[in-house]
């Protein structure tokens, strides 16, 4: 099923007019008319409120809100409501509260609070929206469902335990399988029984947290256990409502890099995908945009929505810096530049109480219209207007790659040795930054994915090589591409067991190099790396690379693997495959990866402009569009390096005539 038809890009955001009294809903939807909201997210937390006991269910508000909402020509994401338990439904099954990593039964409270192998909950979420599906499925407002919220947490109940142990049976069949994946032998734990298998916690194989456990199978499979047992509650739900409703797209918000759940395994189930965007906003661009590639690459380049986002302030961490003037609509057309196809916010009217009432909101307390936030979103609302259908259903036309991979950055974390200041999500990022800011559109990819659309495929801290991967990446570079990937890659398989071959295993012949040996020092050991003729920092991670066909690209400058090889170039067929052995700083990481770039002509006409990040798409007309997105706070002067109009402005630009961009400012060139 495809993502929900529109007119123009979806404009609007989380709703709760349940908090307020009916003569506040005449004036948000005043409001909402003179900013351009025109899609109201709705019913998320509602559980309570839709069925105060078990055995009734009122659907009085949630009727109006709908009602009013068609009325006022706006269209509806609904909410299942099922993210967060009633009290009467805690207080009547305590089951459904979630045991923690200490061992704990948790009371009622907060959210994400509900144990997802409970039968309680099962029972009485998908009964819930069922009755939603039953009942709203032909009104005029609907436009998506919304299953759930931001999925996450983990629980250690008798009752996962038992579905851990059933999982276990599905997944191996045999003890004699699990024990060989888990490596058992070690420390006397063979297992002759299922019911002997206990959840991975404080209590059995962890100390330290969760990251520190003896036995790095059993967690990394308690992992992918707890991303399918949620995923069998959002399933649960959208099986129930398509009984109803077999027509309107189905979908839940995701998070970006989350890392406890591995969002590949459902990007099959969604109708298309969503996620809420929350970056630190002292964080280069190119950490949400690596997000958004990500999301837009979990349904094979298809546009996502962006569910969330704050117009002004998030209020959840310990300090909550400001979006300064400008910023929010750079942020949104960032989004739209990397396939978003809808623009939301959270919240739409401030909350008057509990922990989100000082989060960003369009409408503050004071019900204002005057505020710069709410001049803001209007503003961008007018420009969406303009740019109506344009963008919808456009798609990004990359040649490079990025491989990203749940079960790498689970191994790579949870592993003692080689390294725990090690993570994946920066090393990730360092490598797709200095694809983008040399100009290149990239997907971000899981490893199942096709690879031959790509000229370069980077695959850095690969730390589990799974299935034929290494076969098809071989495949990449005979056929003339390059592949990139660096220290701690092809290290174990799907198991977390140790290739027994030369590291870095499966991507050795690939690579050309052996690895024997690897020194890993603390944060504030630096070595200097002789790249060309410059000398970059290193740090963390030092392998000591043997080449066995590789030529040196980099070598290391100090300590007693001085002149050996930190980067290296391997011929393959008529291809290369690069290797990085050590953690570059960021300038050594940009150099490796434009060097590969330039040979496939990847470099992108606004490379030599640091803030201007460029991103294309192209449209279901063919019609080739290219954002340009200035980040810093003074103007970009370009040089147009080819004849387009603005779309934002209509004003044509001719090509090699200069092209200037505001502070934060964004232009949207139409080619001709």
């Amino acid at each position: 099923m495809t993502p929900p038809r529109t007119p123009k890009i979806p404009y609007g955001g989380d709703y709760n007019p349940e908090q307020w009294p009916q003569e506040v809903w005449d004036e948000d939807h005043r409001l909402f008319t003179r900013a351009g909201i025109d899609t109201l997210t709705v019913g998320v937390f509602s559980w309570s409120l839709t069925q105060p006991a078990e055995d009734t269910y009122d659907f009085t508000v949630l009727d109006r809100v709908l009602d009013r909402a068609a009325a006022e020509g706006r269209q509806v994401c609904l909410a299942t409501g099922t993210a967060a338990l009633p009290p009467w439904l805690a207080k009547k099954y305590p089951e459904v509260n979630r045991t923690d990593f200490e061992g704990r039964r948790h009371r009622y409270g907060q959210r994400h609070n509900f144990c997802p192998s409970s039968p309680a909950y099962r029972r009485l979420s998908t009964s819930l929206a069922a009755r939603l599906a039953e009942r709203y499925a032909d009104h005029p407002a609907l436009l998506a469902w919304h299953i759930n919220n931001e999925y996450g947490g983990t629980c250690y109940c008798e009752l996962c335990a038992d579905a851990f142990r059933s999982w276990l049976r599905e997944r191996y069949a045999t003890l004699d399988a699990l024990n060989d994946a888990w490596y058992t032998t070690f420390w006397s734990h063979r297992y002759t029984d299922w019911d002997e298998i206990e959840p991975p916690n404080a209590l059995t194989e962890h100390w330290r947290g969760p990251d520190h456990t003896a036995f790095q199978g059993t967690t990394l499979d308690y992992f992918r256990f707890t991303t399918d047992a949620l995923l069998g509650c959002f399933l649960a739900e959208k099986e129930v409502i398509r009984a109803h409703d077999q027509d309107t797209p189905v979908t839940t918000n995701f998070m970006g890099m989350f890392r406890p759940l591995d969002y590949h395994r459902w990007a099959p189930h969604l109708d298309f995908a969503s996620w809420d965007s929350y970056p630190p906003l002292d964080a280069p661009p190119t950490w949400p945009a690596l997000a958004h590639d990500l999301m837009r690459g979990l349904k094979d380049g298809a546009p996502f929505w962006l569910m969330e986002q704050t117009p002004s302030t998030t209020a959840c961490r310990d300090v909550n810096p400001l979006r300064r003037p400008g910023e929010l609509r750079l942020a949104t057309f960032q989004a739209v530049a990397h396939g978003a196809d809808a623009a939301l916010y959270f919240q739409m009217r401030a909350s008057r109480g509990a922990c989100e009432k000082y989060i960003g909101a369009v409408i503050g307390h004071a019900g204002r219209d005057d505020t710069r936030v709410f001049r803001e979103v209007t503003d961008l609302g007018r420009e969406l207007e303009l740019l109506g259908s344009a963008t919808l259903g456009a798609r990004t036309p990359a040649r490079t790659a990025l491989l990203f991979d749940w079960d790498s950055w689970w191994a790579l974390e949870i592993s003692d040795g080689p390294s725990r200041p090690v993570r994946y999500q920066d090393t990730v990022h360092a490598y797709y930054r200095a694809a983008r800011e040399a100009g290149a559109d990239v997907d971000v990819i899981p490893q199942t994915a096709d690879l031959t659309p790509y000229d370069v495929v980077l695959a850095p801290v690969l730390h589990m090589v799974k299935g034929d991967l290494a076969a098809r990446l071989e495949t990449v570079a005979a056929r003339g591409g390059t592949v990139l990937s660096t220290f701690l890659s092809g290290r174990v398989d799907e198991h977390d067991l140790a290739f027994l071959t030369d590291v870095p295993g499966p991507l050795a012949p690939l690579m050309g190099i052996r690895v024997d040996e690897w020194d890993s020092r603390p944060q504030d050991v630096v070595q200097p790396v002789e790249l060309g003729e410059s000398s970059y920092s290193a740090r963390l991670v030092f392998e000591i690379v043997q080449p066995r066909g590789a030529e040196p690209v980099g070598t290391y400058g100090a300590d007693f693997y001085a002149g050996t090889p930190a980067v290296t170039r391997n011929r393959f067929g008529e291809g290369e495959g690069w290797y990085v052995a050590t953690a570059l700083d960021q300038p050594g990481v940009d150099q490796v990866v434009r060097e590969i770039l330039a040979r496939h002509d990847l470099i992108g006409p606004y490379s030599d402009h640091p803030t201007v990040e460029s991103a294309t798409r192209v449209a279901p007309d063919g019609t080739r569009l290219l954002f340009l997105l200035n980040h810093a706070p003074e103007p970009a002067r370009l040089t147009a390096h080819a004849t387009a109009t603005d779309l934002l402005t209509g004003k044509r630009v001719d090509q090699g005539e200069p092209l200037t961009l505001d502070p934060l400012g964004t232009v949207i060139l139409r080619f001709q």
